[in-house]
């Protein structure tokens, strides 16, 4: 993708993560953590020009839940009130082990896409995320074995160097999405020839994301809509609006986002336009 790419007026992918998995209503009250408010908040970004939401769960005391039975509960809650919305599940492993990693892939139906981090990061000062290769092999073979289309999460450049040594070890379905990630600790300075150099080294033929953490989401988003790619906002990376002033909702990250790519001239994806760009299968929802 490029700036060609933008100009050529591909729609734009807007992904809304909703709640993730590590701060909770102590950074936001307005942070949506039971599957009825998940779903609420699901609708709401599908009406404000989200095409994707990527969902993690939370146990009834708001902490992390990577059980199947939780995020079915979900699921349902999204599919009772959002229309058409593509479900995205975190499998990130924040603190878990491997096993339960895979849990958040056996809903019924599975989910549509599943993000796939690429690689071991710091979250914090006593937070880290392992992700040996084999763990990435095996999360992806049941993706693969479920029809889950792979999101790879990039957080650096070592992570880059990982999305080419999968897709010498795999079989991924083009084409090939990845979601560059820029913020601080171990994850990509966010600065913006280091998403041009993240751009020109992804495979040949694959799709980006843009991410950036905390005041970084909407520079980078911008930045992302530019250059052809697609955005992820919403209140997992981002519980501000602006300096001092917290997010209303996620619904209200979409929104903005929306109004600068409408602004730039570049159309808003439907869910079935994701669909048709990212090369979803068909799942009886």
């Amino acid at each position: 993708m490029s700036y060609e790419d933008f100009l050529a007026g591909e729609p734009l992918i807007v992904t809304a993560a909703l709640t993730g998995g590590v701060h909770g209503k102590e950074a936001n009250p307005n942070l949506p953590e039971t599957p009825e408010e998940i779903g609420r908040a699901a609708a709401a970004a599908e009406d404000a020009g989200a095409a994707v939401v990527h969902l993690h769960a939370r146990r009834p005391n708001g902490e992390r839940s990577f059980a199947a039975e939780r995020f079915q509960e979900i699921d349902d809650a999204v599919r009772r009130h959002a229309d058409d919305v593509v479900i995205q599940h975190s499998t990130g492993g924040t603190g878990a082990p491997a096993a339960e990693r895979h849990q958040p892939l056996r809903t019924d139906p599975p989910p549509e896409m599943a993000s796939l981090d690429m690689g071991p990061l710091n979250r914090y000062d006593r937070l880290t995320s392992e992700n040996t290769r084999a763990t990435v092999d095996a999360l992806h073979e049941e993706m693969r074995a479920r029809g889950i289309k792979p999101e790879l999460e990039v957080f650096n450049d070592g992570h880059r160097n990982e999305v080419h040594g999968l897709l010498e070890r795999r079989d991924l379905a083009d084409p090939v999405y990845a979601t560059l990630i820029f913020g601080g600790g171990t994850l990509t300075r966010p600065r913006p020839r280091n998403l041009l150099n993240a751009v020109e080294d992804l495979p040949e033929g694959a799709l980006f994301n843009t991410l950036g953490f905390g005041r970084h989401q909407l520079p980078f988003a911008t930045l992302g809509i530019l250059l052809g790619g697609h955005v992820r906002v919403g209140l997992e990376d981002n519980v501000y609006y602006e300096r001092g002033e917290l997010a209303e909702s996620n619904a209200q990250l979409v929104e903005r986002v929306v109004r600068v790519a409408e602004t730039l001239g570049r159309e808003v994806a439907t869910p079935a336009q994701a669909r048709e760009i990212l090369g979803l299968r068909a799942i009886d929802r």
